[in-house]
């Protein structure tokens, strides 16, 4: 009986993810749709509370909340997937060619991920941000670098353990292509393996986007940011304009906690 309600328990949690992450797709995609107010248009409706006219309130520009978490949506998933395709790609390539191929390739790539793993991800976010500067694709780009390590040194074991297979061994003595040997033989049992950490990594890249751009170094303002608007909302906690701070660190919360119930259920499944 408790394994049947464990089961119906992970469903759940399964659900529970996809729905978030489904509204949280769909607000991004339609998110002009659903509000006509311009979110970085300033009026003289400073601090309004939420009511019929800005269901969220306004800030201290009087900007519209609800507009500005909406159109947030859209930075926050486009920086998130753009750093995690990045990351994955490159990891996954460096991964299969040091494991693959071992020797000095091997040794040095090791090397020089551990080195990058040693420093937490947010750290070395903040690093190549500063270096590259502000903007999506530089957001991005940085994110994806702290990412890389992680799916190195998970793709690399991984591949390590599959090529001693008897079946890889097998396509090598009868002179199958090396690029089917890594794709097909090799490549293709390690996706499973990836899709749990793949959808960690994107509730993960949205709570990096969210940290950068709470500290200055996300996108440039006007531009709607969960993050930025966070930093800015903080200001006013202890003058009763909670609105300012509470809907945009509830919109981070959900997006992260969708992806996160769907990786751990995939890794549990894997497992």
């Amino acid at each position: 009986m408790s394994r049947v309600c464990r089961m119906n328990l992970k469903k759940v949690q399964l659900f529970l993810g996809i729905f978030i992450v489904v509204f949280l797709i769909v607000i991004a995609l339609f998110g002009p749709y659903l509000t006509s107010a311009d979110p970085i248009a300033i009026s003289n409706a400073t601090f309004s509370p939420p009511s019929s006219q800005h269901i969220f309130g306004t800030d201290a520009l009087g900007r519209d909340i609800f507009a500005r978490v909406l159109y947030g949506a859209r930075i926050s998933l486009l920086v998130s997937l753009l750093a995690v395709a990045i990351g994955v790609s490159a990891g996954t390539f460096l991964g299969l060619v040091s494991g693959f191929f071992g020797g000095i390739v091997d040794k040095v790539l090791v090397l020089m991920m551990d080195a990058m793993y040693a420093f937490p991800g947010l750290l070395l976010a903040i690093t190549f941000t500063a270096f590259l500067g502000q903007g999506i694709k530089n957001v991005a780009i940085a994110i994806a670098i702290a990412f890389i390590p992680t799916y190195f040194r998970l793709v690399r074991n991984q591949v390590l353990s599959l090529k001693r297979e008897p079946f890889v061994e097998a396509a090598q003595v009868f002179k199958v292509p090396l690029w089917k040997i890594i794709f097909i033989y090799i490549l293709l049992p390690i996706i499973p393996t990836l899709a749990g950490i793949l959808a960690l990594s994107i509730g993960d890249a949205i709570l990096t986007e969210a940290g950068l751009s709470y500290l200055g170094l996300g996108v440039p303002p006007p531009t709607p940011d969960w993050g930025a608007d966070l930093s800015t909302g903080q200001h006013y906690i202890l003058q009763d304009y909670w609105w300012c701070f509470v809907f945009s660190g509830l919109a981070i919360f959900l997006a992260v906690l969708g992806f996160a119930l769907i990786g751990d259920y995939l890794s549990e499944e894997k497992l």
